[in-house]
């Protein structure tokens, strides 16, 4: 049966194309508004992840069960997810975009962590392979988000005065 593995990869994909426009319509905002654009550098390397990431699992995840466990785990992700987007409303992006003199966010999943967006991401790299019986798929693409992570926080640190 392909209409899971087709569903839930749609769902991602659908939900991934929303956030870039939303991300998009946010950082033309704060930009107006007087933000400024922090390391651009390595956000085409970042784009280039993902978007390998997706299009890998198009390829290679159709018709694959999905694992209960691993979907409920990225079923949970998904919530964190949300509750990052909704802490952050206006100022998420995808982008390092700082609006000089506002505060850091301290609510939400910010009282626990200064990175939490990165958390859920990282989880959501190495857990929806996982859904799809893939482990090596997932390391592989962990360890290259790892990579592209050390140099976004590293810079958004910076960019934040952290």
């Amino acid at each position: 049966m392909m209409w899971p593995s087709v569903s839930l990869l749609a769902f991602v994909t659908v939900q991934r194309l929303a956030e870039v426009g939303l991300a998009h319509h946010n950082t033309q905002v704060l930009l107006g508004s007087g933000a400024k654009e922090a390391a651009p550098h390595h956000y085409p390397y970042m784009v280039a992840l993902h978007s390998c990431w997706i299009a890998g699992l198009w390829l290679l995840a159709i018709g694959r069960p999905i694992e209960p466990l691993w979907f409920a785990v990225f079923l949970a992700l998904q919530a964190g997810r949300l509750w990052v987007i909704g802490t952050l409303k206006g100022r998420w992006t995808t982008r390092i975009i700082v609006l000089p003199g506002a505060p850091l966010v301290s609510s939400g999943p910010y009282r626990f962590l200064a990175h939490p967006n990165y958390v859920v991401v990282a989880g959501e790299i190495a857990v929806l392979p996982l859904a799809f019986g893939m482990p090596a798929y997932a390391a592989v693409f962990s360890l290259l988000n790892a990579v592209v992570l050390y140099v976004r926080i590293k810079a958004e640190n910076k960019a934040l005065g952290r």
